[in-house]
């Protein structure tokens, strides 16, 4: 079938989430657009379904759908120590049969917490992807601090490449790639355009070709995960749309 494409659930926006019942009620949606896949967000969660993640992973499963999973959480604390609430992210990943845990970066200061890292993940054997958030503990020159730290130790951790984020921080998404393709195991695809003082993510066919460029510039196997807004009266042809695009390109 050639490559990944994973649906985030967030592309939905909360509130159409929230009123279809949850991320659950958005899997047939996805399956039914022919993804390969679903990025669950720990964020979008009530607290009844984070009791509930047994029955969402095997509703995944039963969907024929692999799983992602990401927390809103920092992998280092701003003191430059390990988040203590790792190795629950790691466990509910597990409890979901997740491909891996995603999280954002934080306040990387040196490798000395980078042992602990590699303990816990053995302990769990789950995999972990760390993204470029909106923050500037996303920016390019912390990120290859901590790509550099994670190839000198053999620490199997890899990058999420979210294609828009360098903008919301000053950076530019192209000298990113050029930096970081290597160890880059999941793109986030979007493309953006100013707004306000800031940025706002657009469906790609929406803007110019920069979004295309900056993509071939990153691993051609790495999977991609739609996270531009998703939305029509018809979600499942609109997912399919963009399923079929990021297939393609």
């Amino acid at each position: 079938m050639g490559r990944k494409i994973i649906v985030v659930t967030a592309a939905y926006g909360a509130d159409q989430v929230r009123q279809a019942g949850g991320q659950r009620a958005m899997l047939p949606v996805i399956a039914a657009a022919g993804a390969d896949g679903v990025e669950i967000r720990r964020e979008l969660f009530s607290s009844e379904e984070l009791l509930a993640l047994p029955a969402l992973g095997e509703s995944i499963e039963l969907l024929g759908l692999l799983a992602c999973y990401s927390a809103p959480a920092p992998l280092f604390t701003p003191d430059g120590t390990l988040n203590p609430d790792l190795s629950r992210y790691l466990a509910e990943a597990t409890t979901l049969n997740a491909l891996w845990l995603k999280v954002s970066l934080g306040h990387f200061r040196d490798k000395q917490p980078l042992e602990d890292l590699r303990t816990l993940l053995n302990e769990s054997g789950m995999a972990l992807v760390v993204e470029n958030d909106q923050t500037d503990c996303g920016q390019l020159a912390p990120m290859q601090r901590f790509k550099a730290a994670c190839r000198v130790l053999s620490l199997p951790v890899t990058l999420t490449f979210d294609m828009g984020n360098w903008l919301w921080v000053g950076d530019s998404p192209e000298e990113a790639a050029r930096h970081l393709a290597p160890a880059v195991s999941y793109i986030h695809v979007k493309a953006a355009v100013p707004h306000h003082q800031q940025f706002r993510a657009i469906a790609p066919d929406h803007a110019d070709a920069r979004w295309l460029e900056l993509l071939n510039q990153l691993p051609s196997d790495a999977p991609r995960g739609i996270e531009f807004p998703l939305e029509g009266p018809d979600l499942a042809a609109v997912t399919r749309h963009y399923v079929n695009l990021l297939r393609e390109e």
